[in-house]
């Protein structure tokens, strides 16, 4: 008794080869919509990876606007305390009282003139940099406002395909799901590393014109007769793809004159 009920749970090879033809239909028609969106997701990716880019790039410019900025007042806070000490010597060499504390106050009045004259290059380099970095941070503000411009764009036009397709899709992966439960995971995990492999995602095809549906190389036609007998699973001895015969994959067969 349960010999039989085992008997009657086994599907032949023929279902198994329906399965396997219905579960490439599948497949295949979620392919189609994944081309019809074209490059737009990987277009939506790159535009958003490039907005970050370029966001740390402007946080990084405030960043280094800010420190340049500090560092320009800080020189000119060296200045103002350069020129105090140099009003103070001269006061002071009013009333030195030899030659050696007059040139002692003057090399350092000379000194604080040197100083003065170092921060204020010190202040030209930095305000040309800080220039510089305006200008970049300008640019760099221009190409973010730019991107997502072109992000908003490329994901209206995504979102738009992906709406009119959804529906579609869900119910083909589902169907796709049902039949694999059908398959038995051997020749499931056969059939998704043949189509992984294969042009165009195709692991199962029939025969057309006595060649392989899927490389063209010529079938012998012992091995045609034993795929129309459905009697066991064939693959292309060129390409690896699972073969079923056109009357299997619903193709009327062509008639001879």
């Amino acid at each position: 008794m349960a010999t039989e009920l085992k008997a009657e749970k086994e599907i032949t090879v023929e279902e198994k080869l329906q399965a396997l033809y219905e579960l490439q239909k599948a497949v295949s028609q979620i392919d189609e919509i994944k081309i019809l969106r074209g490059e737009l997701p990987l277009e939506v990716q790159d535009l958003e990876d490039e907005i970050i880019g370029l966001t740390t790039r402007l946080e990084n410019f405030e960043t280094e606007l800010a420190d340049i900025i500090a560092m320009i007042a800080g020189k000119k806070i060296e200045i103002e305390e350069a020129r105090m000490k140099i009003a103070r010597y001269k006061d002071q060499q009013e009333n030195v009282r030899n030659n050696r504390e007059y040139d002692n106050l003057s090399k350092e009045i000379e000194f604080q003139t040197l100083e003065i004259e170092l921060c204020e290059k010190r202040i030209r380099e930095y305000s040309a940099a800080q220039e510089a970095k305006q200008a970049d941070q300008k640019t760099s503000a221009d190409q973010l406002s730019e991107r997502k411009l072109d992000l908003e764009q490329k994901k209206g036009e995504l979102n738009e395909i992906v709406a009119e397709t959804k529906h579609e899709e869900e119910k083909l992966r589902e169907h796709a799901k049902d039949i694999e439960l059908k398959i038995e995971p051997r020749l499931l995990t056969a059939f998704k590393r043949i189509r992984k492999n294969a042009r165009n995602g195709l692991a199962v095809v029939y025969v057309q014109r006595d060649a392989c549906g899927g490389c063209f190389n010529k079938i012998p036609a012992q091995r045609q007769l034993d795929i129309r007998l459905r009697k066991k699973v064939i693959v292309c001895e060129y390409c690896g793809r699972i073969l079923v015969d056109p009357e299997l994959a619903g193709i009327a067969p062509v008639s001879e004159d």
